[in-house]
């Protein structure tokens, strides 16, 4: 892979950014201003370049001028983050807010490398595109390992005919494997039917699926076919197919058996070819328990499962997915980019999110009506933040070095101490040495980008010992 440039004015943040990208087999070229960055490097050899928005002489903006095609990750305080939307419509392929984490920065960058080296490699190939891998394509995001082994297993199933069970909370995104599972199998060229079993009144699911002949129920005024005839040579999706009447139950038995359907009112039978996709948020298992879905009906589903995992349970797969909702609710609603705030992100990212994508998806489209100068600040999505952002941050990488946010804009130590060889750690202790005198322990956590409880225990750590306020006489 080409190297990534670094261009950062300050020598321990830039020092520790080399180094995290290094150990996650980067190869790593530094600069501590724009002019020696182009004296030293030709920038079309490169696959990223990371640039603070501040910096001696010309500002990081400026790179985005002189790359020449390469992509910019321009880094910046909260404090000019209407400078970084300015520098995205300048031509910067995205923004990072300081302080951010170890985990943020590599998502960021993988995502941008990959990018950049599929767009060189094939410059016809359109972002998104049909050649694109359909599992990890635009509708399924997802780098955490459940997700991972999800890709896997529908890459290993797709191609067959198999029924496939997908199980999962509401909102979890079951509609979009179906849809995957499809389009990777032998029958993509024929029609996907999508039905959602809780969405249609027991009276009529048996007719709708099925269909019924001419004067079979009152109001059958013609012969209708069902929804599993129109799927016929391709596949049936049926959504929430714990919510299927035990007598239509047992007529989609018929056809997973004997591949034969019979319409409401009709005594002939006849062949379909159909591929069947079902999915549910309950235990069909303990249904067929107490008698609420055919055990046998359960058994014929349940060849290959699918399991979902719930948004809480996704780690940082949950700020790429309100990334990317974010930029498709921005399309539909006809407005310019908007941008999350540092604060937004956090809430996020702690956030449980009961109502899983859909929930997300709502609080985004929301956020982005109400939102004014392309900023979604974290009052607009109108979630409750159960907890600190800074106890409840993006997942970090671990390791001392990882526990304090790369980029955090504090008070540089003393210039003996400021050498590109300080360690994070070291710069912490110096840090607090230096400042806890004329600080509380609030202002302390708030300048280090970390909670009040994540500094108490590294000075406990490291062994430095909190200063007892002076008792000041009235």
């Amino acid at each position: 892979m080409q190297p990534i440039l670094i261009v950062e004015d300050e020598p321990i943040i830039r020092s520790a950014l080399r180094r995290l990208l290094e150990r996650n087999d980067y190869q790593v070229r530094e600069a501590g201003s724009v002019q020696e960055a182009l004296q030293n490097n030709n920038l079309q050899e490169l696959s990223l370049i990371i640039s603070d928005l501040r910096l001696p002489g010309e500002p990081g903006t400026d790179m985005i001028k002189h790359a020449n095609g390469t992509p910019v990750l321009i880094m910046t305080s909260y404090a000019s983050l209407r400078s970084a939307v300015d520098s995205m419509k300048m031509g910067a392929v995205d923004y990072i807010a300081k302080p951010f984490d170890h985990e943020e920065m590599l998502q960021a960058v993988k995502r941008i490398t990959l990018g950049h080296q599929d767009r060189t490699s094939n410059p016809s190939q359109s972002a998104g595109s049909d050649s694109e891998a359909p599992t990890q394509g635009n509708e399924i995001i997802g780098q955490c390992p459940p997700m991972l082994e999800l890709f896997k297993r529908i890459s290993k199933v797709a191609p067959t005919d198999t029924t496939v069970l997908i199980l999962g909370e509401s909102g979890t995104g079951k509609e979009l494997v179906a849809r995957a599972l499809h389009r990777e199998s032998r029958r993509t060229d024929a029609p996907l039917i999508s039905v959602n079993c809780a969405a249609i009144p027991e009276t009529l699911i048996e007719s709708e699926l099925f269909g019924h002949e001419k004067g079979a129920f009152t109001g059958a005024t013609n012969a209708r076919n069902g929804l599993v005839e129109a799927a016929d040579g391709g596949t049936l999706f049926l959504d929430e197919i714990g919510e299927l009447p035990l007598e239509a139950q047992a007529r989609l038995l018929r056809v997973l058996q004997e591949g034969e359907i019979r319409r409401v009112g009709s005594v002939q039978s006849h062949k379909v070819n159909v591929r069947l996709i079902a999915a549910t948020h309950r235990n069909l298992k303990a249904l067929a328990k107490t008698g609420e879905f055919r055990e046998d009906l359960y058994y014929r589903l349940n060849v290959m499962q699918l399991q979902l995992p719930a948004l809480r349970e996704r780690g940082s797969d949950v700020i790429e997915i309100a990334q990317k909702l974010l930029q498709r609710t921005c399309e539909k609603l006809g407005k310019e980019p908007h941008f999350f705030s540092p604060e937004s992100l956090q809430a996020i990212a702690g956030y449980h999110w009961p109502g899983n994508v859909r929930e997300l998806e709502n609080a985004v489209e929301r956020a982005v009506i109400l939102a004014e100068n392309g900023i979604i600040s974290h009052d607009l999505l109108d979630i409750e933040f159960e907890a600190p952002a800074s106890d409840r941050s993006l997942p970090r990488s671990g390791g001392i070095d990882d526990e304090l946010p790369l980029g955090s804009e504090i008070a540089a130590p003393q210039a003996s101490v400021a050498q590109e060889e300080l360690s994070l750690e070291d710069y912490f202790q110096h840090f607090v040495l230096e400042h806890q005198d004329k600080m509380t322990e609030t202002e302390l956590a708030q300048k280090l980008g970390i909670s009040r409880k994540c500094l108490w225990e590294r000075r406990q750590r490291l062994g430095i010992p909190r200063k007892k306020s002076s008792t000041t006489s009235h």
